[in-house]
């Protein structure tokens, strides 16, 4: 402790049951890196990887990604990639308990147990290690909810901060997008006045500003990439594949004899004859030759395949509106169950899971590499060696640790009756991560297919709303000081609510009815609680992640003893 500057001692020894779980959280990455050097690839991967060496955009996903990856190309290593993100995954850690310790004034132990789902479940690991966009995605949405939760007062310069990161996110990942009107709409009920009518319309001006920031903030990063694409592609857009997605899923359930395509008879060439509960998953009429999208030239992710496409979704959406929300609820449902089966099919699970094998890298020349992989690297070795006793350790600790769907649904049904309850001191702020956690769900299911990724960058918002909807008001006034944000008097209220008494908690149960942010002070000692299970993996956690309760077959996710042998390649 005496080689730490004295500034980090006392954090240290002001948060010392969050620093206890934080250092094995570090290690266990340390250990995925060494096991796996140092990358694993998804099959996504590589797309990303040929753009940030072309510097040509992806039709098929946005490519805020490929950017970052083009920014880190003078290094030659994908080491740093990944490096980068462990780091980003811990720091998604550490936001959530700054907000729910910090700044909301959460019992210690609450704070804690809800970084545990990302610090150290087993997926979250795994997904940090990918060359792929999802650990970026959420750091940068989480500093998003982080600026605009870190004070009781809301300046539009904040709002304009968390709009540019939201914005970004959205280039980084189209799951983004629908973040975008959620952040608004929390910005509406955070800046609202309780007695704007009493007040005059100058109580609006901060929403006015607030909103006003947001909003050309937030267009910045969307319109300077679509007119990169515009540039690139000739159509202004972030992709021409959003029709395409939304066509495979409503394919699950479109029946043509019940759609009126007669005002619209070139959307009769992607009917299919296949009744609906024959008809493979979503993505097949993506990705497979059973999609009637192929009897269109290659690409089908250019603008007319993708227009009619779009056209086609919205008109069975239209016809069945009912078929449309059940595959919607049907598809969200996998999100909450027990174990994980293997869905969508045994290839794409085996990539969520650290492989006994590296995955191979296809032919994608690049003047004289064989691949963009290789590109990348310089002429480096692009596949990942896999390293024991490093590599068997991360595998058979992601078999038992990890957080399983049905506790995800209780942390969101109980931060939604925190919300509830608690509406006037705190459930407020706790509405944006809950949104945001329900939205990241729910918006995938309904514009293409579920994906366990998208569970997993979900899995944080839902922990921090639980956190805030129980935590607010729990601050002692002794412990608590103002924000220094709240000197500024061009800052307003975040809780929209003007100067009045009503909504005053009592002193010892709060600051100012709102939470104010606290100056460090010791965190309560307390037992943490492991979602999912502690690392070494206890008893009554679901052995299914990996092992003999998957539903489906064909995974390679069985372990087994030669999971700590020495000798792998």
């Amino acid at each position: 402790m005496r080689v730490m500057p004295a500034r980090v001692r006392r954090v240290v020894a002001g948060n010392k049951l969050f620093a206890a779980v934080l250092v094995p959280a570090f290690l266990l990455r340390v250990d995925a890196e060494l096991g796996y050097r140092w990358w694993v690839y998804f099959n996504d991967s590589f797309n990303y990887i040929t753009t940030s060496v072309t510097s040509v955009t992806d039709p098929t996903r946005v490519s805020g990604y490929a950017f970052f990856l083009h920014a880190l190309r003078p290094l030659h290593s994908f080491a740093v990639v990944t490096i980068l993100q462990h780091l980003m995954g811990l720091l998604v850690g550490v936001m959530i308990y700054a907000l729910a310790r910090k700044r909301f004034g959460a019992p210690g132990w609450l704070a804690v147990a809800m970084t545990l789902p990302v610090l150290y479940d087993g997926f979250e690991i795994q997904l940090e290690h990918q060359i792929l966009s999802d650990t970026l995605f959420l750091f940068i949405a989480m500093a998003a909810a982080t600026v605009l939760l870190w004070t009781p007062r809301l300046a539009w310069w904040r709002c304009g901060l968390a709009a540019l990161l939201i914005g970004i996110s959205a280039i980084v990942r189209s799951t983004g997008v629908p973040l975008i009107p959620v952040f608004a709409a929390y910005l509406v009920i955070a800046l609202w006045p309780s007695h704007w009518k009493a007040l005059g319309w100058k109580a609006l001006r901060p929403l006015v500003a607030g909103l006003a920031a947001f909003c050309v903030a937030t267009a910045v990063p969307v319109l300077g990439y679509e007119a990169l694409y515009d540039h690139q592609h000739g159509q202004f857009a972030m992709n021409t594949s959003t029709g395409v997605f939304l066509y495979s899923r409503v394919m699950t359930f479109a029946e043509c004899q019940k759609m009126d395509l007669s005002s619209d008879p070139e959307l009769l060439a992607l009917c299919t004859t296949v009744p609906p509960d024959k008809r493979p998953i979503a993505q097949a009429y993506i990705w497979t030759p059973v999609s009637p999208l192929d009897r269109f030239p290659p690409t089908k992710f250019s603008p007319l395949p993708d227009s009619l496409a779009g056209r086609f979704a919205i008109r069975a959406i239209e016809a069945q509106p009912l078929d449309y929300a059940d595959a919607v609820l049907d598809d969200t449902a996998r999100s909450f169950t027990w174990s994980r089966s293997v869905f969508p099919n045994a290839a794409t699970y085996d990539e969520y899971l650290f492989p006994y094998h590296p995955l191979s890298v296809p032919s994608s020349p690049d003047g004289k590499y064989p691949n963009t992989a290789t590109a990348y690297l310089d002429g480096g070795d692009p596949l990942t060696r896999i390293v024991s006793p490093y590599a068997g350790l991360i595998r058979v600790y992601q078999r038992y640790v990890w957080l399983p769907g049905t506790v995800f649904g209780l942390i969101l049904l109980a931060g939604l009756a925190g919300i509830v309850r608690r509406w006037r001191r705190g459930g407020r702020e706790a509405i944006l991560p809950w949104a945001a956690s329900v939205a990241l769900i729910v918006i995938p299911a309904a514009t293409a297919e579920f994906d366990y990724r998208y569970v997993t960058t979900a899995v944080p918002f839902g922990c921090l709303a639980l956190a805030l909807a129980f935590s607010a008001g729990r601050r002692k006034p002794e412990e608590a000081a103002p924000d220094a944000d709240a000197a500024d008097p061009g800052d307003a209220p975040a809780t929209g609510d003007t100067a009045s008494t009503e909504d005053t908690a009592p002193a010892d149960d709060t600051v100012d009815g709102r939470g104010s942010a606290a100056v460090d002070s010791p965190v309560a000692d307390g037992a943490a609680v492991l979602a999912g299970g502690e690392a070494s993996g206890p008893a009554g956690l679901p052995g299914g992640v990996a092992g003999g309760r998957l539903s489906g077959s064909g995974a390679n996710a069985g372990h087994h003893k030669g999971d700590l042998s020495a000798n792998e390649g």
